[in-house]
């Protein structure tokens, strides 16, 4: 039986990738995962249990009897989730006890579209289709502000560009752009024009086979 596409779309917050995956999926009729959720959902199950994050073992605990059920929780969307997602995320067990569910969704017999920071890499380095995605960190930053001052949560921009560089310092290590990878520098683009560029190199990609 023929294996539907896997598309990868990687890179770092706020960068476009989220809302590109989306768009893909609702092109393509294929399910999404945002991993960085599984991340958010271990993060914010830390911050109930009123764990320390520098606790690695509870977050490794905590990893290994993931629900899926924990997605649908609203809190996951927060600014202080993306904080959490990003300080457990940096743990290798937290991500080797996360890893075998994203490949699960990523090689369902249908096809996929995964974003994420390692998706082409780590997750599916076999992907049909691999997208790097990324923009200035102060572009980044406005768009964050933009989405979260919408949603009526109390944050500045200044705010929100610290917790950014914070975070892409903390996710570097896990954050290695995949060799095969095309690159979509998002800055000067609307989401029209991003979403025309990652289509595009998508076809090409699936026209290869």
């Amino acid at each position: 039986m023929t294996r539907g596409p896997i598309i990868a779309v990687d890179g770092p917050a706020a960068s476009g990738k989220g809302t590109l995956a989306k768009k893909l999926a609702a092109h393509y009729r294929l399910p999404a995962l945002d991993t960085g959720l599984l991340y958010r959902a271990v993060g914010q199950q830390m911050r109930d249990a009123g764990r320390d994050f520098a606790d690695e073992a509870a977050a490794i605990i905590i990893a290994k009897r993931f629900d899926a059920a924990w997605l649908d929780d609203p809190r996951l969307r927060e600014r202080l989730a993306g904080e959490a997602a990003s300080r457990v995320a940096k743990v290798t067990g937290v991500r080797d006890a996360l890893r075998k569910f994203q490949q699960d969704f990523a090689h369902q017999p249908g096809g996929a579209v995964l974003d994420g920071r390692d998706i082409g890499t780590v997750i599916a380095p076999d992907a049909t289709a691999k997208l790097w995605i990324d923009a200035n960190v102060n572009v980044r930053a406005g768009r964050r502000f933009k989405e979260l001052a919408a949603r009526g949560e109390p944050v500045t921009e200044a705010d929100i560009l610290a917790d950014l560089v914070a975070r892409d310092e903390r996710d570097a290590p896990n954050m290695v752009v995949a060799a095969d990878a095309v690159r979509i520098d998002t800055t000067a683009m609307g989401i029209d024009e991003a979403f025309a560029a990652a289509l595009s190199s998508v076809e090409a990609r699936l026209a290869r086979g």
